[in-house]
């Protein structure tokens, strides 16, 4: 009985190892206790799949189409709620952005050093050269370096619509017209 005591207690805030102690006394966290566990990135999905703030869920309109997932996080080259693209449980993301002023991005993660800070854990390189420079850029950053070879085509094609959408912000190109349907019959 007393040995299931000790180890209730060893839980409690009273635990001797939670606290640092200086001359202030023992209000200070034992930086042991700060860390973040490190775990795998297929645990992280099995722990993120199901709900997060990022994903939207779309009903299809028959019951053959079902509900589609879409996931709005940074990192998610598709929009998917997959394992494959998602930004939040893979240790290597890449993914193209839109800027404020006309420009694209690339941004992928960086070491697992950083894990606890997101805002230090990621790179962005500026995409602003002509369409086959960029090419080159995404492709030596993406692929060449053996980072993520699968997502390569994907991260192009979205640099492909951000560099359109850019033009034609820019106006340099013309937007494409909307087709509106079939129209009236001309004789």
């Amino acid at each position: 009985m007393h040995e299931n005591v000790a180890r209730m207690d060893m839980w409690t805030d009273k635990d001797p190892r939670r606290f640092s102690f200086s001359r202030a006394g023992a209000t200070e966290l034992n930086p042991e206790f700060r860390k973040m566990v490190q775990i795998s990135d297929s645990l992280a999905w099995q722990l993120v799949q199901g709900n997060t703030s990022f994903m939207k869920k779309v009903n299809g309109r028959t019951k053959r189409s079902g509900c589609v997932k879409f996931s709005v996080e940074r990192g998610n080259v598709k929009s998917l709620s997959t394992y494959k693209y998602s930004g939040i449980a893979n240790s290597r993301a890449a993914d193209v952005s839109c800027t404020d002023e006309n420009r694209a991005v690339l941004t992928t993660k960086t070491a697992s050093k950083c894990a606890t800070q997101p805002k230090k854990g990621s790179v962005t390189v500026p995409l602003n050269k002509h369409f086959a420079k960029t090419d080159k850029t995404i492709r030596s950053q993406v692929q060449t370096n053996f980072y993520r070879p699968d997502l390569t085509q994907d991260v192009l094609a979205k640099y492909s619509v951000c560099y359109r959408a850019n033009r034609i912000a820019k106006g340099v190109t013309k937007p494409i017209p909307v087709k509106k349907g079939r129209g009236t019959k001309k004789n």
